[in-house]
């Protein structure tokens, strides 16, 4: 069965074609600038050259229009024939209260994702883009909705209800969700495998570290607790966000320097966070290189961004009581040992002992970062969404 898997932005496309016998990855790539004359579409296909294509791609039909027609060329392409896809996995951020796991998508499920449009207004809405275009181009084809929310399902009511009038909740789902579900679910799940040990029988800790950022206290196998709440911008120092602030900072803000709502959102989504402080760049790799340079601002935004998210590891291994096993992904967690080694090495009250022979080794395979005496096994897992939504869909459509 070959399953292509779509995450569609408001004006971009990745995807990822599988061969779910194996499991393997043919093709790959993604649309850029969808909406203007000179959209970008990268495309390689497994054991052939990557290739750029620039065109005027004005909405999502052209773009998933576009990516079959790259599927099927006669030199770059992977498959003889468009009938060769057996379904469409789509990433959904938003699932809300709606759905704790995925689904196959019909009218119900449109009518559903719509009505979360206002709990994530960037996302679902393009979303919902990606899955009428491949209706438009592949009428026939099963599709199935995979939601970033969905791992989060298992929280308690202590853990994603906000202290704030109840009616809030009941009457518009204010709530904290979570993000990030798919490789929190992936990684624990490899994690506990790499251990040889039953996930149920772990209290595990998920740092999935990119430009976005969450944790996840996994508890027997099911997320307890994770630090975005209702939106991705609660939570650890990010990229571009803010994190975690005082909520009264946003109307005293707003006061004092005349903002409407959209400014302040968009100056705490993407005027904030390692940006804001560093003056240099969202880029880790780009803030390290500052810091080891001598730049104090720099070093700041490193030093503030490492303190948040040990803190977080903190609040989790209280929430649970302890932990056995702490989990790197993402691109910052898989690559930057450097911030690893800082975190690890501000965390030895908890037994954690940093091999930092292996902590240095740089690697697509999972791999222990602590020593055989270190009390908590620290593991870096590269994450693999797009295998999550590839298997889900798969399981989805083989049980049609």
């Amino acid at each position: 069965m070959k399953i292509l898997v779509i995450n569609a932005g408001s004006s971009s496309l990745k995807y990822q074609l599988y061969n779910m016998e194996q499991e393997s990855m043919l093709a790959k790539g993604r649309v850029e600038r969808i909406g203007f004359e000179s959209s970008i579409l990268v495309h390689e296909s497994m054991g052939k050259q990557e290739i750029t294509e620039v065109s005027e791609i004005l909405d999502h039909n052209v773009a998933i229009k576009k990516v079959l027609d790259m599927l099927i060329h006669p030199e770059h392409g992977i498959l003889s024939s468009i009938d060769e896809i057996n379904a469409v996995g789509h990433r959904v951020v938003h699932g809300g209260e709606s759905f704790s796991s995925s689904v196959l998508v019909d009218a119900e499920v449109r009518q559903e994702i719509r009505k979360l449009f206002d709990l994530a207004p960037l996302h679902n809405p393009p979303a919902m883009m990606g899955i009428n275009a491949v209706d438009a181009n592949l009428p026939n084809v099963p599709q199935t909705a995979v939601f970033d929310t969905a791992f989060h399902q298992t929280m308690p009511p202590e853990s994603y209800l906000y202290p704030i009038p109840k009616v809030l909740y009941t009457k518009h789902k204010i709530r904290r969700y979570g993000f990030h579900g798919t490789s929190h679910y992936y990684v624990s799940q490899k994690a506990a495998e790499y251990l040889g040990k039953p996930l149920e029988d772990l209290k595990m800790i998920t740092c999935h570290i990119g430009n976005g950022g969450s944790l996840t206290a996994v508890l027997n196998g099911h997320s307890f607790d994770t630090s975005m709440g209702m939106t991705p911008l609660e939570g650890l120092m990010m990229g571009t966000r803010s994190g975690d602030i005082d909520p009264a900072i946003v109307p005293f803000t707003m006061a004092k320097e005349d903002l409407t709502m959209s400014e302040i959102n968009s100056m705490l989504n993407k005027h904030s966070g390692l940006l804001a402080i560093s003056g240099i760049s969202s880029d880790m790799r780009e803030i390290i290189e500052g810091v080891q340079k001598g730049d104090t601002n720099a070093k700041l935004a490193f030093d503030m961004y490492e303190y948040r998210i040990r803190k977080y590891i903190g609040s989790y291994a209280a929430a649970m009581n302890g932990f056995d096993v702490m989990v790197f992904t993402a691109g910052v967690g898989e690559n930057a040992s450097y911030l690893r080694k800082a975190i690890c090495s501000n965390l030895t009250y908890f037994g954690i002992e940093l091999d930092e022979q292996a902590n240095e080794v740089r690697s697509s395979e999972i791999r222990r970062i602590t020593t055989d005496q270190s009390k908590v096994t620290v593991l870096v897992v590269p994450t693999n969404e797009e295998l999550v939504i590839a298997r889900d869909t798969y399981e989805l459509v083989k049980n049609k």
